[in-house]
């Protein structure tokens, strides 16, 4: 271990020095050196450890009663076990011989202070701190990695404030505590010594952006917990109190990983010697932070809230949420129904916001991701989620307006994944955008970046662009399964439906029709659906599409065909953009082993939509039970379906990010 400093020694009179438990000094011996010395002996306190350290190329350790020579090549190293109880309580003797004398010819004399200092943080990621003298200025991933957590403190625990709490100037309320980090500084030593000694708490000033410090004295009132750091104030000279040996701090992170910000942050404590000039810092310690990410939760994860809208119109929205209720029942989810006041008629709660969480080792915090959309649920969020215990999140576009692919119905997940022996625990964030190297739709950068800029979840770029609407949630799903997999892919299929629809043209049933229990939709028959090249013509386009991100999802989620389930879709193109013919049945929510698919009034054949039962024949030996539901008024003819008109919130993972390789 490099010595942090030195000490020089005097023949003439007494050098004093503080020395930090655990931390080497360097005794310069050669600075004042008796005429005719030649060697040297050290001795020392029994509490302090003295030792010589040489280079053994050129120099031989004495034996015997034979002393060290005074050589460049050999230096004395002093450290303290322990704290003094008094100053210079403890001692260092170096004794300077001739090359045959017995006799000293001068002795220079160290007496030393013993002093322990030390900052810490919850570097061992249990939820408490713990004494540490290991490394604490760096940041480890991995399940034997190391270094302390910060959650963003985006929730509303006063019910007084308008904002979240990581924009409040001042605490607030003694809630807040519980989304900070405790830090402790343990100073012990003898309190004089801190007459002539400071402690120093710093912060960088990019940091000071990016967190703020409070320092805790007791008690159960708001002002015995002080803000020390923060924007504007970097630095802080901690008043010890006589005898005391530990100061509680709370930490608390104001900012998620962006891209301009990589998540890591620290914080210093000095000892400083005020009886000099300058002021010399004697010792530094350090500790570094990792702002915890922004997590999404796949449709695997276990539904805890499902969120729906009620809107005043004629399109059967009173039954849909009907419909809602009895699905949320049937998984023991929680509905919640948004209303008319707080939505202004604006159903698409998928694409509003994004459900997920931030966690810390002492806690885990339900965040909302609201999205650039900004239409008539763009309070909603705000006003109705953010809330004590649950954060909220957002990235504004700023000069120029949303488009529809950055609405949250373009913002999927994928369960846990292993990808050519690289784990992604937490799966992978899916994102809809224009074909590569193409100009067309894309998601705003300062979402896709803020996505990013979490790691946990390396995002995917897809191809929706084809769409009309444009989002991922058109063509694909994932549904929980029990088997070791764990999870289907569902991708919508033009080439299973026309498939569907030959064969039982060849069972006899080309007369059978599409939309045959709508009385307010031209019927279809399968012989006029096989027979209309448009129609063909328009899905089997989309089937490339699909194709496409069919490989893209195979390459990097690690899947094989045995993983994806086609489901039977057809689609056709109004301009160059392509929409579902009939209700979209991938465009589902899922809730467990339940699943809420939009009714697709396909062909009825034996009293059953064929649609639906090879849907059940693909799904329910998987143990999912699917519930059709009528989305084709209150959904499907405005562009969208259940799951553009529902939202999850789920439990999060077991499995903790910090522990990702």
């Amino acid at each position: 271990m490099a010595a942090q400093r030195a000490v020089e020694l005097s023949l003439k009179k007494p050098t004093y020095a503080v020395c930090v438990v655990g931390v080497e000094t360097l005794v310069d011996i050669h600075r004042d050196v008796p005429k005719g010395a030649k060697t040297f002996e050290v001795t020392g306190s029994s509490q302090v450890e003295v030792f010589v350290v040489y280079d053994p190329a050129r120099v031989t350790e004495p034996t015997g009663k034979a002393r060290w020579p005074l050589d460049t090549n050999v230096d004395v190293i002093v450290s303290v076990d322990t704290a003094s109880k008094d100053l210079n309580d403890l001692k260092v003797k170096v004794s300077y011989f001739g090359q045959h004398e017995d006799s000293a010819l001068g002795h220079g004399v160290l007496y030393v202070t013993g002093v322990y200092i030390s900052l810490d943080v919850d570097t061992g990621r249990t939820g408490k701190v713990k004494r540490s003298r290991g490394n604490k200025k760096t940041w480890r991933w991995g399940p034997e990695g190391y270094g302390a957590v910060l959650l963003v403190n985006c929730d509303r625990d006063s019910l007084t404030s308008t904002e979240p709490d990581c924009a409040d100037n001042q605490l607030v309320s003694l809630a807040d505590l519980q989304d900070m980090s405790p830090m402790v500084l343990s100073c012990e030593g003898p309190d004089k010594l801190f007459d002539n000694h400071k402690l120093i708490l710093n912060m960088s000033w990019s940091d000071s952006k990016r967190l703020r410090v409070f320092c805790a004295r007791g008690g159960n009132s708001l002002s015995n917990y002080k803000q020390v750091l923060g924007p504007y104030h970097l630095s802080y000279e901690i008043k010890r109190q006589p005898g005391e040996r530990e100061i509680s701090f709370y930490v608390e992170g104001l900012a998620f990983p962006d891209t301009d910000f990589l998540g890591l942050v620290s914080l210093s404590v000095s000892l400083v010697n005020t009886g000099t000039l300058p002021e010399v810092p004697l010792f530094t310690d350090t500790v570094a932070f990792r702002l915890a990410p922004w997590i999404m939760t796949p449709n695997t994860q276990p539904p805890l809230e499902l969120y729906v809208c009620s809107v005043m119109d004629a399109h059967g929205s009173e039954k849909f949420l009907d419909d809602m209720s009895y699905l949320a029942s049937k998984a023991n989810c929680k509905l919640v129904i948004c209303p008319q006041i707080e939505n202004r008629n604006d159903r698409w709660i998928q694409d509003e916001m994004e459900f997920g969480y931030s966690e810390a080792p002492h806690k885990s915090l339900p965040v909302v991701f609201d999205s650039p959309r900004n239409r008539g649920l763009k309070d909603f969020p705000y006003k109705k989620i953010l809330g004590p215990d649950f954060g909220y999140v957002t990235r504004e576009i700023q000069f120029s307006r949303a488009s529809s692919l950055d609405s949250f119905g373009n913002l999927d997940v994928s369960p846990p994944v292993t990808v050519g022996g690289k784990e992604y625990p937490l799966g992978r964030i899916l994102i809809g955008s224009s074909y590569p190297k193409s100009s067309g739709r894309r998601m705003t950068k300062v979402v896709h970046n803020f996505l990013q800029a979490q790691q946990v979840q390396a995002p995917v770029e897809l191809y929706s662009d084809w769409l009309s609407v444009g989002h991922v949630d058109e063509f694909l799903s994932f549904v929980p399964t029990s088997d070791q997999k764990g999870f289907r892919l569902l991708l919508a299929s033009p080439s299973a439906c026309l498939k569907l629809f030959q064969e039982k043209r060849e069972e006899g049933y080309g007369e059978a029709a599409q939309f045959d229990e709508l009385k307010y939709q031209s019927k279809r028959s399968i012989n006029e659906m096989l027979a209309d090249r448009s129609l063909r013509s328009d899905s089997l386009y989309v089937q490339k599409c699909i194709d496409w991100n069919r490989e893209v999802l195979k390459r990097e989620l690690g899947l094989t065909e045995r993983d994806i389930i086609d489901i039977p879709q057809l689609f056709s193109l109004k301009g160059s953009y392509a929409e579902a013919f009939f209700p979209d049945m991938v465009n589902m929510v899922v809730l467990g082993k339940y699943l809420g698919i939009p009714k697709p009034f396909g062909p009825i054949i034996n009293g059953h939509c064929c649609l639906e039962e090879k849907v059940r024949s693909l799904l329910e030996p998987l143990g999912l039970h699917c519930i059709f539901i009528d989305d084709y008024l209150s959904y499907h003819k405005l562009s969208g379906e259940i799951h553009c008109g529902t939202n999850v919130r789920r439990k999060p993972f077991p499995f903790k990010w910090w522990n990702m390789v």
